[in-house]
């Protein structure tokens, strides 16, 4: 994903009533900006640490500014900007990097479906009316190599799993695609100690048949984009 204009560089003060925080840019400025994270962020940030952050250009916003990549006390890059991950899967699925999902002649995103009034991230389909069924959650909590999700407790996240494990037992293919956008992270799995019902959910999907992948992202101020698989630990 080429990011046009190319993500300006500030640092990060402090993150606050959810949707804000406080960036000052390199000319000593402060500004309030988006943060289009819904999550705790844990891990994912220290005060006055670099950040990157996107401008939309449109004056009329509020925040006309978003943040998209912090660095954790350790060091590390995370993206932070969940909407950005559905855009990373789909550009890395038609791209060939995903080899898993391959092969299908179309794909759809927002589809309806399920029990639960839900909305699937992509469904891909064959002409032969093979499909495929994936949600995609974007991973920022690491703990050391260890990647962990939800980094809060998710009801919706658990709501999902439900939903992917009864196409699974109803011989439809599903598939539970983490997308890792932090730098230090090795291997993904559940963050059982926040979210013990998310973990669960996971565990009993994982039985009936839904797949689980992970794949990294490398993140720049120019391009964020998916590159390899990383490991899930079940």
């Amino acid at each position: 994903m080429k990011l046009t204009p190319t993500l300006a560089k500030g640092q990060l003060l402090r993150r606050y009533k959810r949707f804000l925080a406080d960036v000052k840019l390199e000319t000593g400025e402060i500004i309030t900006i988006h943060c289009p994270n819904t999550g705790s962020m844990k891990n994912c940030w220290g005060e006055n640490t670099p950040c990157w952050y996107s401008d939309s250009g449109n004056p009329k916003r509020k925040y006309r500014h978003t943040l998209e990549i912090t660095t954790t006390p350790e060091g590390a890059l995370a993206g932070v900007n969940t909407g950005r991950a559905n855009a990373l899967v789909e550009e890395a699925i038609r791209d060939g990097v995903v080899t898993e999902l391959q092969g299908y002649d179309h794909l759809k995103r927002e589809v309806k479906y399920g029990e639960e009034n839900s909305r699937i991230d992509f469904w891909l389909s064959r002409d032969d009316g093979a499909a495929c069924y994936v949600e995609v959650k974007n991973v920022t909590l690491a703990e050391g190599p260890r990647g962990l999700f939800p980094d809060a407790v998710s009801a919706r996240g658990t709501k999902h799993l439900r939903e992917l494990q009864k196409l699974a037992e109803n011989g439809v293919r599903a598939v539970l695609f983490y997308c890792v956008q932090h730098s230090q992270i090795e291997t993904v799995e559940a963050a059982a100690e926040i979210d013990p019902a998310y973990a669960a959910a996971l565990e009993q999907a994982i039985a009936a048949g839904v797949e689980v992948l992970a794949y990294r992202a490398v993140m720049g101020a120019e391009e964020i984009r998916l590159t390899e698989p990383v490991p899930f630990v079940g």
